[in-house]
């Protein structure tokens, strides 16, 4: 079964280079360049919260790690420490009893750093907003550069969204030190 997937995606021949939406890519630049984002280069290292998430959006990004999607040969990883991580990557409701690891994770890391919301709950509560518990989204802890919504993305969907970041990163013009 398992070398039956392998063999199709190896020899298929619609399987090209997966390219972001131009237009969002546009979008995220002018938003970098107005926000004076520096430029990171070809690569991302991606720090994930949960935060309070119902573990839908997890398993999507796991996903992108796997054998068909495979995150890294776009030069995009994930990182266990964030200190050497330069994407905030956050999924779920933002909880209330969540903001303070969300902001402690920020702190921790280096700038420039992008914040993507992953999901509809990342990007405003979803089905639990108005909750009590639920500070509505991760725009109420942090600003968000990039949103990626659906409950839950898919991994093709998260990794067009980390592609167009990192698109948008590489048309900043770079700057002399």
């Amino acid at each position: 079964m398992v070398w039956r997937t392998i063999a199709r995606h190896l020899f298929s021949s619609h399987a090209g280079p997966r390219r972001a939406d131009p237009a969002v890519v546009q979008a995220l630049r002018r938003k970098l360049q107005a926000a004076g984002m520096k430029t990171l280069g070809r690569s991302l290292a991606i720090r994930h919260v949960a935060a309070g998430s119902c573990n839908g959006c997890e398993l999507e990004l796991r996903a992108t790690q796997n054998l068909i999607h495979d995150l890294t040969q776009y030069g995009l990883s994930f990182t266990p420490s964030p200190r050497h991580a330069d994407v905030l990557l956050i999924t779920g409701v933002a909880g209330r009893n969540m903001v303070d690891a969300v902001r402690q994770t920020r702190a921790a890391m280096p700038d420039p750093v992008f914040v993507i919301a992953v999901g509809d709950c990342a990007v405003d509560g979803g089905v639990f907003k108005g909750s009590p518990m639920v500070g509505g989204g991760a725009e109420a802890i942090l600003p968000v550069d990039l949103v990626i919504a659906g409950c839950a993305p898919t991994p093709g969907q998260i990794i067009e969204g980390l592609l167009a970041l990192l698109e948008a990163n590489a048309q900043l013009p770079r700057r002399r030190r």
